[in-house]
């Protein structure tokens, strides 16, 4: 028997309310398994907007920024 089948077989021996238990703690470790995954930031995308770093400065950006969320267009 594989062990997905050993599981479904005990999961359903299980009260619904315990199942739903299983579930939760399921869904807690696919979070933390995605955590995993992310790693460390690989930054490659650094570069692939300088040029527009002379039509922009990071204060005008920033203005903008500010400007856009107090008119809730963001």
């Amino acid at each position: 028997m594989k062990t997905d089948e050993k599981i479904l077989k005990e999961i359903q021996t299980l009260p619904n309310q315990m199942q739903e238990e299983v579930m939760d703690f399921i869904e807690s470790l696919r979070k933390r398994q995605e955590i995993k995954r992310k790693g460390k930031p690989t930054f490659v995308w650094a570069g692939t907007l300088k040029d527009l770093r002379n039509p922009y400065t990071s204060v005008e950006l920033q203005h903008k920024i500010s400007e856009l969320r107090s008119s809730n267009k963001w």
